[in-house]
């Protein structure tokens, strides 16, 4: 079974409430054992609108990753974020 990809692209708008976000979040990918690949480090704006903050987390299948995102704790920490940033987020299916 493919592993799966989530991908964030964020602008942090209110550094405060992005915070309990990142850290409630932290906790929905640590119960499915996610694997943070890249967050937040340098990147190279080549094609397209993009956002400052790039996150990849990978996830051992698509259910899987569904899974944390449909979470109570991931969804409680989401609140967090309605007004903290400004985020496009996708799942991916691996080759």
């Amino acid at each position: 079974m493919p592993k799966a990809y989530w991908v964030a692209q964020v602008t942090v708008t209110d550094p405060e409430p992005y915070k309990r976000y990142a850290d409630g979040a932290s906790e929905a990918f640590k119960k499915y054992n996610a694997n943070v690949l890249a967050r937040g480090g340098r990147f190279e704006d080549l094609e397209g609108t993009n956002h400052p903050r790039n996150v990849v987390i990978e996830f051992e299948d698509m259910e899987t990753a569904m899974a944390c995102y449909n979470s109570a704790e991931y969804q409680a920490a989401r609140k967090h974020r309605e007004n903290a940033g400004i985020a496009n987020i996708l799942i991916v299916e691996g080759a």
